[in-house]
């Protein structure tokens, strides 16, 4: 599995946790939601995210599309 789909998917889990604990725990836990939707958005524009940098520390790989290294699609 490569980063950027472990990436969405810990997302998708925690805003659903978020959801879930703000539920039936507190409705606290909706910061979480709200924290982890400006971290999508802040990626979205500067392509950094804390997430991607710990998964590349535990050893899982970027995606290489079949186009990489071949001077693109553009021309």
């Amino acid at each position: 599995m490569t980063i950027e789909r472990m990436v969405r998917g810990l997302a998708g889990f925690m805003v659903l946790l978020s959801l879930v604990l703000g539920q039936f725990v507190s409705r606290w836990w909706l910061l979480l939601a709200l924290f982890v939707s400006l971290n999508l958005l802040q990626s979205a524009f500067s392509n950094t995210c804390p997430a991607m940098s710990l998964l590349r520390r535990m050893g899982f790989k970027r995606c290489v599309s079949p186009d990489a290294g071949k001077g693109g699609g553009r021309g």
